[in-house]
């Protein structure tokens, strides 16, 4: 039985990652004033560029259960199931218009969808669908696979820091009084994801080549018990050298893969530029047998 991986846009991986792991992506719809572009049709310079030229943010729309409904269809004449990775639920209603279009298609009979809800975003689905690629890849059932991947969501260490609340105040996820406070001191804050939603981490000061390197430190410190196998470093926008300074960071501490990309516009949204985030299973060694 063929086994089809998916994941919204929101899996913020290149088109080599996306082929080289096999994963099939739906794209969220992104608003600039009246103009709707397709994730993936714009990059987040464009977006940050919209918003200095504007003053506005640019919006997201969630994907409607008819377009997954078409998108799984599509899907399953490729292969027998599908298991799809969905942004978190704590962030967006497109979890559970994913869940709703998988079930109507369950209801008929012949293929088979499970929705899986990351409860992470960004290259932490990423972790969970690579993850899922190697069991299937080792020829587990869906159902399996599915029941193993979830058993890992708790410790997919999804973080990331930015270099100003600005976005995140525009776009309701920050108080005046934290953005003024935030200003004033020149805090880099972190952001972690916690049981599917975002919630305030350390602080950090000083430039992004400095506050990127604490941050990581300070990430590996905290989630102490990674599996080397696979990180991710996934930023908005920023310097060579910053990146750089990070793997070397990562390289020291063990990690055998190391990957860097670049955020789409979905996520690049709402973090605004100069974002990074470092982001790994933080459950020791996992072997597939």
């Amino acid at each position: 039985m063929k086994i089809i991986l998916s994941a919204e846009s929101t899996i913020d991986l290149s088109p080599e990652l996306l082929t080289d792991y096999q994963i099939k992506t739906i794209p969220f719809t992104l608003l600039l004033g009246d103009e709707a572009k397709k994730d993936g049709e714009v990059l987040g310079e464009d977006l940050f560029a919209y918003t200095e030229k504007t003053g506005k943010l640019p919006k997201t729309s969630a994907i409607n259960v008819q377009e997954y409904r078409d998108y799984f269809h599509k899907l399953l004449e490729e292969g027998d199931s599908i298991l799809h990775f969905s942004l978190s639920s704590g962030i967006t209603s497109a979890t559970e218009h994913a869940l709703q279009a998988a079930e109507e298609i369950n209801k008929e009979g012949m293929k088979k969808v499970i929705v899986i809800d990351s409860l992470s975003l960004s290259t932490g689905i990423a972790l969970q669908a690579i993850y899922a690629r190697k069991l299937i890849d080792k020829g587990y059932p869906i159902e399996e696979i599915a029941e193993k991947v979830k058993a890992r969501i708790p410790f997919d260490q999804t973080s990331f820091a930015l270099e100003s609340v600005e976005t995140l105040y525009k776009g309701g996820r920050c108080s005046a009084v934290a953005k003024i406070a935030a200003n004033i001191l020149g805090l880099r804050p972190q952001i972690i994801m916690k049981e599917g939603k975002m919630i305030s981490g350390k602080k950090f000061r000083g430039k992004m080549n400095k506050w990127t390197v604490d941050y990581t430190n300070a990430t590996l410190e905290e989630f102490n018990n990674p599996d080397l196998e696979e990180v991710f470093i996934t930023y908005s926008s920023a310097d060579e050298t910053v990146l750089e300074a990070v793997k070397k960071i990562l390289e020291e501490r063990g990690f055998k893969h190391i990957m860097i990309t670049q955020a789409g516009g979905t996520i690049c949204c709402h973090c605004g530029p100069h974002t990074l985030g470092v982001l790994y299973f933080n459950d020791g060694p996992h072997p597939l047998d």
